[in-house]
């Protein structure tokens, strides 16, 4: 048996299949292992390009990656489409939403995080959040049909139609935001000609000083002049106090009349029960520098549902896709090795932080690299590269960059569906 407790022939699962887990199974899709992927959808999902789902940019399956098609020629790596309800360790059992069970040699948590509304029950079950595919689409049906609903509307109910708020000033707050600025601005008075877009408001609150907070100043504050050009009325050191739909209201005492309230100013590790609450901390599997969990042998977590202490980051890492594909990437690496020399130390991991980045509308943007931090035009060509390129499919890239380009030519996009009906309980029957 190796130093990690793996053997050949082990039955590894993966629970979740974000961008950790995902990388995990790829890595090991070759190895002389049977692994087990269970997620609950059917597909991966590229979560830096929701806010372009939801404000219409892209279509879902440009951005989404059906599990099955991605390990469609690996003969060790399989999927099961299922939620999981609770682990138990010493049985080496997990149990599904299909009140089945799998069985593991090995367990890979990689869970990832779900909004976090921090208790806030009113504003959790009025206000969108943005963390799959399925939320992204209900954001762009809402506020689309929030139009269609705004010219029907009498007189003092009209602007609450035209207010979106957007609760977080991180980079899926800020590049949200500039995405409805562009669509206020280029498209939607070109398909609404009876609405009064001057009063379409689009209002992001953010709780600290600055939009981009985990940023350099230069960052700070281009992102937020950035934002103000482009109209978006932008309130820091404001949080949100309560939403019930109709009204939010801010610390500040403000209350703004609107149908729309997006969050995105938090995230909480998804936790699994059966495991013991010294295992975990602030919703985070407690992990030694190799991803294993410290009472148990067999039992590993990655990415934002891993709490790991290092010299350069003694409080955990940040809760970013990088430090999920990189621990992966050890993890793998330090199996596969493993498999072959039952000798081998496994290699401690440490994150290399390469840059962060942020856009906000066309040839607005922000990067930070370790040696250089640079704004404007550049940066958003580098943004749109480097995201090109994480996705999957050569398809997919193809896809993407023609949508893209076509915006940029024409600021125009025809991806303006409602598909569905039943938005928060508003109905079109409701016309």
């Amino acid at each position: 048996m190796s130093n990690l407790g793996f053997e050949k022939g082990d039955k590894v699962v993966i629970i979740g299949g974000g961008f950790a887990g995902l990388h995990l199974a790829m890595n090991l899709c070759k190895a002389d292992l049977k692994v087990i992927l269970v997620d609950k959808q059917n597909h991966h999902q590229f979560q830096p390009l929701f806010y372009q789902i939801a404000t219409g940019r892209l279509e879902p399956s440009s951005i989404s990656f059906p599990f099955r098609k991605i390990f469609q020629k690996s003969k060790n790596v399989d999927f099961r489409m299922a939620d999981i309800i609770s682990i138990n360790p010493v049985e080496k059992i997990i149990m599904t939403s299909y009140d089945r069970t799998i069985t593991y040699d090995q367990l890979i948590i990689a869970t990832g995080c779900q909004t976090n509304f921090f208790g806030n029950k009113a504003i959790s079950e009025n206000a969108f959040s943005m963390k799959t595919t399925e939320e992204s689409i209900a954001i762009r049906n809402k506020i689309l049909f929030s139009f269609e609903k705004e010219i029907f509307a009498k007189p003092e109910e009209k602007q609450a139609w035209m207010n979106i708020v957007i609760v977080g000033g991180g980079p899926t707050g800020v590049e949200l935001s500039g995405a409805f600025a562009e669509l206020k601005k280029y498209v939607l008075p070109k398909d609404y000609h009876d609405i009064d877009f001057s009063k379409f408001n689009i209002i992001l609150l953010e709780g600290s000083k600055n939009t981009l907070n985990n940023m350099s100043e230069e960052s700070k504050d281009a992102s937020r002049k950035y934002l103000e050009e482009m109209g978006v009325i932008v309130k820091t050191e404001t949080l949100l106090v309560s939403f019930d739909g109709n009204v939010a209201e801010l610390n500040t005492g403000e209350k703004i009349p609107t149908k729309n309230v997006i969050w995105a100013a938090g995230v909480i590790g998804n936790i699994i029960e059966g495991l013991e609450p010294q295992d975990i901390f602030k919703n985070r599997y407690i992990v030694d520098r190799t991803n294993k969990l410290k009472r148990f042998d067999n039992i590993y977590a990655l990415g934002d549902v891993a709490y790991m202490e290092t010299p350069k980051y003694p409080k955990g890492h940040p809760q970013v896709a990088n430090v999920a594909i990189n621990q992966a990437k050890n993890l793998s690496r330090n199996i596969l090795k493993s498999l072959k020399d039952e000798s081998f130390k496994p290699v401690e991991y440490e994150y290399n932080d390469l840059g962060m980045m942020a856009t906000i509308g066309k040839h607005k943007a922000v990067v930070e690299l370790p040696f250089i931090k640079f704004r404007g035009a550049l940066a958003w060509y580098i943004w749109m590269f480097l995201h090109l390129m994480l996705i999957l499919s050569v398809r997919n890239k193809i896809v993407i960059f023609f949508n893209w380009a076509w915006s940029y030519w024409t600021k125009d996009t025809s991806l303006r569906l409602i598909t569905a009906i039943d938005y928060k309980k508003e109905k079109v029957t409701d016309l």
